[in-house]
């Protein structure tokens, strides 16, 4: 007979503890979304509106989009998915996770460079504009992981473009999803960062330098797409709430926008 070690049968009984747990809070949820951590404040506020409420229980799992996709893959109880970028969304519905006829794009945004509310700092975004030198001797970038993170590869789109991506490159910040990205510029850990402008208009710490322009990288748009995983009523009505005019005019309130047709 095997005896195992009295901690080995705790940490065992803890993990399954938490395992039936997680599993509680899936199956108590009408509707579980997926959705990219720069949708946070507005999507959150669209939650709270009785609209949203009728529909029943409705949770909210926010993270990077490649992480959410990844999970997606790994077969997670989702009902919808809300991408920052064509692109994840393509590998989910490759995957063959997505409900035929549901995807559609959600929204559009722009990219800012941020710095903190206090800063004094002026800088033009045009081509070779001095971005070394407005980070200081030691100053670093916050942008989202420019391999994964949609941010990021927006930020590191619109550098190259501009011209001055190699005087930054190797002083970047790279954060997990943009809402990390700009909390390093909240917390002065970063004295410029690069982010949505929806996530600058949720957050008074911090104030916009300027705006990239749209053509210095591709179209910023938030594919949203019901899972097959979470076809129900529920999940349906709420992907019809989220495309309506009412929650339009919360998102445009929040720095989302139209997508470009």
């Amino acid at each position: 007979m095997t005896i195992r070690p009295r901690r080995s049968i705790i940490l065992t009984r803890l993990a399954c503890l938490g395992l039936s747990l997680a599993c509680g809070m899936v199956n108590a949820a009408d509707v579980l979304v997926f959705a990219a951590s720069s949708l946070k404040p507005a999507l959150d506020t669209i939650l709270e509106t009785p609209a949203a409420r009728a529909l029943g229980n409705i949770s909210v799992s926010y993270a990077a989009t490649s992480q959410l996709a990844r999970q997606i893959d790994h077969a997670a109880p989702a009902s919808l998915f809300i991408s920052a970028d064509p692109d994840w969304m393509d590998h989910v519905e490759k995957g063959g996770h997505v409900v035929a006829g549901t995807r559609s794009n959600l929204l559009g945004n722009a990219i800012v460079l941020i710095a903190p509310a206090a800063s004094p700092l002026e800088l033009a975004i045009k081509p070779g504009f001095d971005l070394a030198g407005a980070l200081g001797t030691d100053g670093r970038l916050a942008i989202g992981e420019p391999a994964s993170v949609p941010a990021g590869r927006y930020a590191r789109a619109a550098l190259v473009s501009l011209g001055v991506w190699t005087q930054v490159e190797d002083r970047i910040v790279p954060a997990l999803h943009v809402r990390a990205a700009l909390n390093f510029v909240v917390r002065n850990e970063a004295p410029l960062g690069i982010v949505y402008r929806s996530d600058a208009v949720s957050e008074n710490r911090v104030r916009v330098v300027g705006t990239f322009a749209a053509s210095t990288h591709p179209s910023i748009v938030y594919p949203v797409a019901l899972l097959r995983g979470g076809d129900n009523k529920a999940s349906r009505e709420l992907l019809a709430l989220l495309r309506s005019t009412q929650a339009l005019t919360i998102f445009t309130r929040f720095g989302f926008e139209e997508p470009a047709p």
